[in-house]
């Protein structure tokens, strides 16, 4: 970083100078895997309601047309809609949300916004798909920088990250795979910086808003690109300065030179973890320590649960929630309900984290203490279950982002498992593993395909996953 640099420049310059060739091969095969999962993931939430929203939403916006992209997922009628590329983003975001099982850099899910707005770009020939993997890594470089700098300041004012750093690594990666040059995407930065937002309070309401936040952020950070590369003039300093993005959201100071010195040093592609379960992030550790204690109480009757967690994770919108649910937008981020349904009723799925009437599970959520442990690291928990008859059982659950950084392997089976419970044909895995492994010498058809060979559902958002709103 020169003298005349600001964090801005610096991000445009890394990203700028992305080739595949000279990306790490443990980067380059993160990336591939991130793709699977992405695809894999949205395959397995077709039937899930908040993609058909957001279609109509773009359709409302945009309209139906027959150059721009395709909204992956949308087969009703034996044929798939295409609208602008931005439709198609905000659409395709939702679809990858759906199960709230979406990749997690840190806290912020950046596959999701991503994943659809890069794939949209290439299929309306926007993008060559050559450039697909350094677009992608450069989306995650840009946003994961800032991410890991300052969401431990801004998620607990109520920001949420994904769409606050998601914005800025959808302009990254739309600059990149657009062709921009170094100053423009620059620009482009700057721009998504002053577009980014986002706020956390639907987790506590148990609402919606959530599922299409990635998909507005994908929007954005293509908006941002789009003026870059038509010429706009935008603030060089829009990061470190007075009133800009680190002081605005984080409220606290921003060293420039210290934060582009880990560019390309400390990879946060490396930090995207994987869900095995249909819950938040935060919680994948307690179900997983909770699930060997199932083992151990044996059917035995509980009389209370203590679970410590490092604050940052107890302070999360919606996840001390003991309900009444009415959506799974509530039941997947509370900590108490997500140990309780495991406990009794094992290994969560869509289905049973939508079983809002549960006697049982409602029951023992009640009896769920949540404590905020300073001793605990984050992404670990110490749980202590309690049995009627005065057993005393502990687990304590000490885990990294190295234990659900899972490979290849571990991934397509865990995709494919989705699929089997969810009605995907085998195919249409076949296809996106042959389309992520090609790459850069793929064809986006790949990928079209295996969303076109989806099961049908009509175009309405009410099913049960929704069944009104929790006042989590």
């Amino acid at each position: 970083m020169t003298a005349s640099d600001t964090l801005a420049t610096a991000i445009a310059r890394f990203v700028a100078g992305l080739t595949l060739d000279s990306l790490p091969p443990d980067v380059v095969e993160k990336a591939r895997v991130c793709l699977l999962n992405g695809y894999g993931i949205a395959l397995g939430g077709h039937d899930t309601p908040y993609a058909p929203v957001a279609r109509a939403a773009a359709l409302a916006l945009h309209g139906e047309r027959s150059d721009g992209a395709t909204m992956l997922g949308d087969n009703t009628s034996g044929r798939s809609r295409r609208t602008s590329v931005p439709g198609a983003a905000l659409a395709g975001s939702a679809l990858f949300h759906g199960r709230a099982q979406e990749d997690t850099c840190g806290a912020a899910h950046i596959g999701a916004v991503l994943i659809p707005l890069l794939t949209a770009l290439v299929d309306a020939g926007d993008g060559p798909v050559e450039r697909l993997l350094p677009a992608l890594v450069a989306g995650y470089e840009a946003g994961g920088l800032l991410e890991n700098a300052f969401s431990p300041l801004t998620t607990p004012a109520g920001l949420r990250a994904s769409p606050l750093y998601g914005t800025l690594a959808a302009a990254a990666g739309a600059a990149y795979l657009l062709g921009l040059p170094e100053d423009r995407i620059a620009a482009a930065l700057a721009n998504a910086a002053s577009f980014t937002g986002g706020i956390l309070q639907s987790f506590d309401d148990g609402t919606d808003e959530w599922r299409y936040q990635v998909g507005v952020a994908a929007v954005n950070g293509l908006t941002a690109a789009r003026l870059a590369a038509a010429g706009s003039v935008s603030a060089p300093r829009a990061f470190e300065g007075r009133t800009g993005f680190v002081r605005a959201f984080a409220r606290t100071g921003c060293d420039p030179v210290e934060l582009a010195a880990r560019l390309g040093r400390d990879w946060s592609i490396h930090r995207v973890t994987f869900k095995p379960y249909p819950v938040c992030a935060f919680n994948q550790t307690p179900v997983t320590a909770a699930l060997a204690l199932r083992d151990e109480v044996a059917g035995r009757a509980v009389r209370s649960v203590t679970v410590r967690m490092n604050p940052f994770e107890t302070g999360y919108a919606g996840m001390d929630s003991k309900g009444p649910f009415a959506s799974i937008s509530g039941t997947l981020m509370s900590i108490p309900f997500c140990i309780a349904l495991t406990l009794l009723r094992g290994v969560p799925t869509m289905e049973t984290m939508t079983r809002y009437d549960d006697g049982a599970v409602n029951a023992l959520v009640e009896r769920v203490a949540l404590v905020p442990d300073e001793g605990v690291r984050r992404l670990c928990c110490a749980i202590e279950v309690v049995l009627e008859d005065g057993t005393a059982l502990t687990r304590r659950q000490d885990m990294t982002t190295d234990d659900f950084s899972l490979p290849w392997e571990a991934v397509s089976a865990l995709v494919r498992r989705i699929g089997d419970e969810t009605g995907v044909p085998a195919d249409a895995y076949d296809r996106i593993e042959r389309f992520a492994r090609a790459l850069p010498d793929a064809a986006i058809d790949d990928v079209l395909e295996a969303f076109g060979r989806l099961p049908d559902h009509p175009h309405q958002a009410s099913v049960s996953l929704v069944k009104g709103v929790g006042n989590g």
